[in-house]
C-alpha cells in the first residue's frame, strides 16, 4: 500500500498548537476496565543458584491507575477533565487503586465496587530500565448486570456535560455487546461521538461507534473475526476499509508501531499515512491509551481528523520514550510540534 503522506506545513503547525491550546476546555466520559498497575523497581547483579533466573534486588514499589484509567490519567495530565467509570473489587487492591486515582486527581464518582470479583492487578518487575517479567491477577469474567446498570446510570447522568465518549476495552469483563450498544445509543441521542480502543475478539460489539483506534495486530484479528479467512494476507488497505464499512464507523485509525499510523475516513478514497516521530522506544505499554486520549481531546476541540490523528501520533511518539505507565503534558506535546 502506498498511502498519501501527511506533511506538516507551517500552517498546520499553527493549527496543531491552536488545537492543543483548547484541550483544557474538554470534558470526556471514559468507560472501560480498571486495572491497578504495580511496578517493582530494582537491580540485577547475579543469577539465582536455584534456577537460571535473575535475582532482582528490590529498591522501591509504585502504583498507578492502569487499564482504562491510563486514558483518564493522560487526559488529566493534558489539562482536560474526564469522568471514568468502571469496576473494582472490594479488596486491598481496589482501595489502593481508588487512592491512586485521587492522588492523580482523577474523579472517582464512576467507580463501581463489586465484592464478588477481584480488582485487576498487573505487576511488572523492572531492573536497569528493562521489564524482567510481568504477572497478572485478575478475572476476565463478565461483570454483573447490576454493575453495568450502575455504569449506565452514571453515563446517563454525565452525557450532557461531555464532548466525547471513550470505550476502552481491555477484555476484563466490563465491555459486553448489549452494554456497548446501549452506550452508543445514549451518546448518539445526545450527539456525542464514541471512540473505541478495541479488544480484537470483540470487534462485532462496536458497530455504530464513531471511530476506532486498533493497532495492526488487533485490526487484522478483528477483520478475520468479522470476515473469516476469505483472503490470505489481506492488505492493510483492505482491512481498514473493510472494518470501516462493516462496523459503520466514521473513521478507523490503525496504529502501526514504527510505521506510524494509517487513517481511513468514511467518504474518502485515500488513506492518510502518518509517519512515527518516536526517537527512542523504551516502553510501548499504554501507548494506545495515549493515542485515544489525545484523539478524543483533539475531536473535542473540533480538529479535522487528519490533524487530530497527527496530534495522537506525536503524543504516542513521546510516551513510548518513557518507561512504565506514562503520560504526557501539553508542554511536551507543544515542544514536539515546535521541534518538527
Amino acid at each position: 500500500m502506498k498511502p498519501k503522506q501527511l506533511q506538516l506545513s507551517a500552517s498546520e503547525k499553527r493549527q496543531l498548537l491552536q488545537i492543543i491550546d483548547g484541550f483544557s476546555r474538554a470534558r470526556i466520559l471514559g468507560i472501560g476496565d480498571f486495572i491497578l498497575d504495580k511496578f517493582v523497581w530494582g537491580n540485577v547483579s547475579r543469577i539465582s543458584p536455584e534456577a537460571p533466573v535473575p535475582v532482582v534486588d528490590v529498591k522501591r514499589e509504585s502504583y498507578m491507575p492502569g487499564g482504562s484509567l491510563n486514558v483518564a490519567n493522560n487526559i488529566r495530565t493534558l489539562g482536560a477533565h474526564i469522568y471514568p467509570c468502571g469496576v473494582v473489587g472490594r479488596d486491598i487492591e481496589g482501595r489502593v487503586l481508588v487512592k491512586a486515582m485521587r492522588r492523580e486527581g482523577i474523579e472517582t464518582g464512576g467507580v463501581v465496587v463489586d465484592s464478588k470479583r477481584p480488582t485487576s492487578l498487573k505487576t511488572r518487575i523492572i531492573a536497569h530500565s528493562q521489564q524482567v517479567v510481568r504477572f497478572d491477577r485478575e478475572s476476565s469474567d463478565n461483570v454483573s448486570a447490576g454493575d453495568l446498570k450502575k455504569i449506565t446510570q452514571f453515563v446517563e447522568k454525565k452525557i450532557a456535560d461531555v464532548s466525547v465518549v471513550i470505550i476502552e476495552d481491555y477484555g476484563k469483563g466490563v465491555i459486553q455487546p448489549q452494554f456497548v450498544t446501549e452506550i452508543i445509543r445514549i451518546a448518539k441521542r445526545k450527539g456525542k461521538p464514541v471512540l473505541v480502543d478495541p479488544k480484537e475478539k470483540h470487534f462485532s460489539f462496536y458497530k455504530g461507534a464513531t471511530g476506532m483506534t486498533p493497532n495492526r495486530k488487533e485490526a487484522y484479528a478483528g477483520y478475520e473475526s468479522l470476515f473469516g479467512a476469505q483472503q490470505e494476507n489481506p492488505s492493510l488497505e483492505t482491512v481498514g476499509w473493510g472494518l470501516l464499512k462493516k462496523l459503520e464507523l466514521e473513521f478507523i485509525m490503525i496504529t502501526l508501531g514504527e510505521d506510524g499510523m494509517a487513517l481511513f475516513e468514511k467518504g474518502k478514497k485515500t488513506v492518510v499515512q502518518i509517519p512515527t516521530t518516536a526517537q527512542e522506544v523504551y516502553d510501548v505499554s499504554g501507548a494506545g491509551d495515549t493515542v485515544i486520549a489525545t484523539l478524543a481531546l483533539a475531536m473535542a476541540a473540533k480538529a479535522p481528523m487528519p490533524l487530530a490523528a497527527m496530534i495522537s501520533n506525536l503524543a504516542a511518539g513521546i510516551v513510548v520514550e518513557k518507561l512504565g505507565t506514562a503520560t504526557i503534558t501539553v508542554e511536551e506535546l507543544r515542544a514536539r510540534i515546535e521541534s518538527i
